[in-house]
C-alpha cells in the first residue's frame, strides 16, 4: 500500500504519520507539498495531518482547504480513494466539504492535551475492519477546537447510516457525559462519508502506533487499512 502525507505550512504531526505508515504499517509513504498540482502516482491513501495550517488563521483548516493540492485530494475522494484526515486534518476536510458538519471550540474554552478512549461504532469502514469488536482502544488527543457540531437533522441522519465512526467513552467502553473531552454532540469523535473512503478523526492514531510509545492501538486504523489493499 502507497500513502501520501499532505505537507502544509504549520503541519506538526506529518512526520509521525509518515513514521507510523513507513515503520509501523511497513508500507510505502512519501511527503506531498501544499503547493503540488498532482498527487503521486500509484496512492492508495492521502493522509491530513495534524498541527496548526497556515496557523489556524480565519477558522481551522479553512485556509488549507483551498490550496492547490486539495484540489487534487477532493478529486481522489471522489474517485474512492482512502482519505483520513487526523485532528487539523479533520478541520481541513469540514471546511473542504468532503465532510459534514463543523468544528467549534472545545466547551472548556481550552486547549485539551490528554489521552482518550474511543469506541469503535461501525466495524465495516476500511479504517477500522480489524478492530476487535470488544476492544476499547486509548489515543491521545491534542486540540482546542474539536468541538463536533451539526443541526439535530444532520446527527440523527449520522447515526441511523452508522456514519459515526468513533465515540469518546471511558475505559469501560461506557458513553458518559464526563468521557468527552471537547463537548462534541453525541461524543463524537471521528466520522465517515456516506462513501465510506473518507475519514475525519479528532483523537491522533499516529502518536500510539508503535508499543515503544507505551500503546499501539493507533496501529489499528493503518492494520484496517492494508486490510483493503
Amino acid at each position: 500500500m502507497k500513502y501520501g502525507v499532505v505537507v502544509f505550512p504549520g503541519s506538526n504531526c506529518d512526520h509521525d504519520a509518515w513514521w507510523a505508515a513507513k515503520y509501523s504499517a511497513k508500507q510505502q509513504v512519501e511527503f506531498i507539498w501544499h503547493k503540488d498540482n498532482v498527487l503521486p502516482d500509484g496512492l492508495d491513501c492521502v493522509i491530513l495531518p495534524g498541527g496548526f495550517s497556515y496557523g489556524d488563521y480565519l477558522r481551522c483548516g479553512s485556509i488549507a482547504s483551498h490550496s492547490s493540492i486539495m484540489k487534487e485530494v477532493i478529486s481522489f475522494a471522489n474517485k474512492g480513494g482512502l482519505v483520513i484526515g487526523i485532528c487539523n486534518g479533520f478541520q481541513i476536510l469540514i471546511e473542504a466539504e468532503l465532510l459534514p458538519g463543523a468544528l467549534l471550540r472545545n466547551a472548556s474554552l481550552h486547549f485539551v492535551c490528554k489521552d482518550v478512549f474511543l469506541k469503535t461504532m461501525n466495524f465495516s469502514t476500511p479504517f477500522t475492519n480489524k478492530i476487535t469488536k470488544d476492544k476499547i482502544i486509548r489515543i491521545p488527543i491534542a486540540h482546542g477546537d474539536g468541538n463536533y457540531f451539526a443541526t439535530p437533522e444532520l446527527i440523527d441522519e449520522l447515526e441511523s447510516e452508522n456514519s459515526i465512526v468513533f465515540k469518546y467513552c471511558n475505559e469501560n467502553g461506557d458513553i458518559l457525559e464526563s468521557a468527552n473531552p471537547n463537548g462534541s454532540l453525541n461524543n463524537i469523535a471521528g466520522i465517515i462519508n456516506k462513501r465510506g473512503n473518507v475519514l475525519g478523526m479528532m483523537p491522533h492514531p499516529e502518536r500510539y502506533s508503535d508499543i515503544v510509545l507505551g500503546c499501539n492501538d493507533g496501529l489499528n486504523v493503518f492494520e484496517s487499512m492494508l486490510n483493503n489493499d
